[in-house]
């Protein structure tokens, strides 16, 4: 459970928006699909090699 405290003076934006970087961060939702759904250990290791591939690309292209 994810605890925002608010604190004096503070608007409710900040807090809720304190509260959505702290839920991206622990992951919830993404421990949430991956439970959903079983994928083998290979097909994540190749879908992180790709996502590894891609991102070298753009930064070879961002130093050009």
């Amino acid at each position: 459970m994810i605890i925002v405290n608010v604190k004096s003076g503070e608007s409710i934006d900040k807090a809720i928006r304190r509260y959505r970087r702290k839920y991206r961060d622990v992951g919830v939702r993404k421990a949430l699909m991956d439970r959903r759904q079983h994928t083998k250990p290979s097909v994540k290791k190749r879908h992180e090699l790709l996502k590894a591939v891609y991102r070298e690309k753009k930064l070879q292209e961002l130093e050009y």
